[in-house]
């Protein structure tokens, strides 16, 4: 290169001449040096974005708002419920969204936004929307966002922040709100300027449905909602320093308000970006297929994820149906064959499944649910279906091996086995000794229902006539440990998409808001809740709260004091809850062993309230029973 460059030199002296060249040469260096200096200009001017300002107006005199563009994507989306707890942070956000037709519905505390806003993803099929203010007002909602994300629930939470140039800076409620939340939620932004609204918010919508469905998050900083004559306010210097230094402070001021607001109002799509959902492969539906005609006792564990959009509900009930294979339904598929279906086994599992030469889950993790996949048969033959690949092969390396594992949609690949199995059923001596095996068992659990406690009314007995007396349209919201564990063994969903509890996450305090929301999504079904938490009860929409007050924390208590003998922390007094619906607005009723008798007369009644708009609690002094089922018990 040296010499290269060396014979390039003597070639230009002799060329030019020995002037000449050093003319040419200080020419070139010139060229170079304003060449690099144009570019670092550039550059510059497009990182203060100058340059996109001179293609785009800022309209000093619009009136108009971020939160109005939030709102349109929220519309053309099919949202129609916002659920806050409100703040000024947010406050525009929510006035657009209500004067376009969105309902605002305001909660008591912003986990149960959150809850609410999870309850309605899970059963509309759609995207929850939760939105509350900066700093504490989004700590609050951790554990619920944390929930949605175990649940696989398709949420976008809005949270307000300090103004794009006080963040770091000291401004009120402000910390750093991204890091709390991107180990929560599939997707985190921060919006920088009016104009990146309406694209992040599709984005956020877009990936909360795509693939494992989960929470996203998006901040928006407090001066990308408000309109520009209310920023440029705050923007303005009082005192600036005097000098270049004091110019360059307001230029840079001015200028940077000018990039929140350049092109803010320019036509924007805001319509649905395309939604990914991963499918099993046409090879994978037919090495199934040969599978499942081969096996003499299958079985088919089905997990929530078999009610994810697009497969609806009643097309993978007769999917199920067609197959005949016997099924155990978990978390959100509960209710999914009906109240008395031949092919719904409710008990022994365990026994099933270590009899079984097949085992299906779809969508069914192998958590601590089924004993880590301890309890698989290591002779079956074992179908995984699942978005997620880490849940699909979770314990995989340690107790369980799938024959064949599908990262895809369980709902989807449910009826294209019942295609590809059109003509074929189970062999119908499997799921008759299974059901048989369930009507011994709940015979023996119907006994215990029976019998007396030494004080106050058995809770099995209560469930049961709960059951016996719901309406077909009934949602039932799970909250709680010892109750609702019966509850989960003793009551009966009438349909799919009629059961609602926390998920894997055993969060408790959820009912309130997943009532809410269930009531919102479901105007016309009778909602009934066994409560942990009564805090935001009788002050939503109409629905029925059942609490099982045993004034104890029994499914702790149940271990704690005979291993640890002592019963510190569990004991609780026997609360008037009923009072507290009464405070709020609603009806509030105490239920004890003298009322057993007329139990089925006040259930009916409190039928007929919500049925008349008005919230009803039902506060049921239980005794202890010995109901055990696995880690659930009474």
């Amino acid at each position: 290169m040296v010499i290269k460059a060396s014979r390039q030199g003597n070639f230009s002296k002799f060329l030019y001449g020995e002037n000449e060249w050093n003319h040419f040469a200080i020419a070139t260096a010139l060229g170079c040096f304003v060449g690099f200096a144009f570019g670092g200009l550039v550059f510059v001017a497009y990182k203060l974005g100058l340059l996109y300002q001179l293609f785009h107006k800022t309209e000093t005199q619009s009136p108009r708002h971020g939160g109005e563009s939030v709102a349109e994507v929220l519309r053309a989306h099919g949202v129609k419920f916002v659920f806050t707890l409100v703040g000024g942070h947010i406050s525009p956000i929510l006035v657009a969204c209500e004067k376009l037709g969105i309902r605002i519905v305001d909660t008591r505390h912003e986990a149960t936004a959150v809850f609410a806003a999870d309850a309605v993803a899970r059963l509309s099929g759609t995207v929850g929307v939760a939105a509350v203010t900066a700093g504490p007002g989004l700590t609050n909602t951790v554990t619920a966002v944390k929930n949605a994300q175990m649940a696989e629930s398709p949420l976008l939470l809005l949270g307000g922040a300090a103004a794009t140039l006080l963040q770091g800076r000291g401004a009120l409620q402000d910390i750093d709100q991204m890091s709390l939340f991107k180990p929560l939620c599939k997707f985190c932004a921060s919006v920088r300027s009016v104009k990146d609204i309406a694209i992040t918010v599709r984005k956020a919508l877009a990936i909360a449905q795509s693939g494992t469905p989960g929470p996203v998050f998006i901040e928006f900083p407090i001066d990308t909602l408000y309109p520009f004559h209310l920023v440029s306010k705050e923007f303005g210097v009082k005192n600036p320093p005097k000098g270049i230094m004091g110019k360059v402070v307001t230029w840079y001021l001015h200028n940077h308000l000018k990039n929140l607001f350049a092109g803010a109002w320019e036509t924007r799509d805001v319509s649905p970006l395309p939604v990914h959902i991963p499918q099993a492969t046409d090879n994978q539906v037919q090495k199934c297929i040969e599978l499942v005609s081969r096996a003499k006792k299958p079985v088919i564990l089905l997990g929530s994820q078999a009610t994810l959009p697009p497969t609806p509900t009643d097309d993978i009930r007769a999917a199920l149906e067609s197959l005949g294979i016997p099924c155990f339904l978990g978390g959100m598929s509960r209710g999914m064959l009906g109240r008395n279906s031949p092919l719904h086994i409710r008990q022994n599992r365990s026994d099933a499944l270590k009899e079984a030469d097949l085992v299906l889950l779809a969508g069914t993790v192998c958590d601590f649910r089924l004993s880590y996949g301890r309890v698989l048969n290591r002779r079956s033959r074992i179908i995984a279906v699942n978005r997620d690949k880490t849940q699909l092969l979770k314990n995989s390396d340690m107790f369980w091996k799938p024959t064949v594992a599908i990262q895809g949609d369980a709902g989807s690949f449910l009826l294209r086995l019942s295609k590809g199995l059109k003509g074929h059923t189970c062999p119908e001596d499997w799921p008759q000794s299974l059901k048989a095996g369930d009507v011994t068992k709940e015979k023996a659990n119907r006994r215990k229902a029976d019998e007396k406690t030494d004080r106050h009314l058995n809770p099995l007995s209560v469930l049961h006539r709960v059951d016996e007396l719901m309406a077909d349209d009934s949602i039932i919201v799970a909250d709680g440990g010892d109750f609702v564990g019966s509850a989960a063994y003793i009551m009966r969903p009438r349909g799919p998409l009629r059961w609602l509890d926390p998920g894997a996450f055993g969060t408790l305090g959820v009912g309130g808001g997943f009532a809410l929301g269930a009531k919102l999504c479901r105007p016309e079904s009778e909602v009934r809740f066994f409560v942990f938490s009564c805090f935001e009860t009788p002050s939503m929409t109409p629905v029925i709260a059942l609490v099982g007050n045993d004034a104890c924390w029994s499914q702790i208590a149940r271990e704690q004091v005979p291993i640890l003998g002592s019963n510190v922390a569990c004991g609780l007094a026997f609360t008037d809850y009923h009072i507290v619906a009464d405070g709020y607005g609603g009806k509030g009723t105490l239920i004890g062993r003298e009322d057993e008798d007329k139990l089925d007369g006040i259930i009916k009644e409190a039928q007929k309230e919500t049925r008349q708009g008005r919230a009803t609690l039902l506060n049921v002094l239980i005794g202890k029973t010995n109901f055990r089922e696995g880690s659930i018990s009474v």
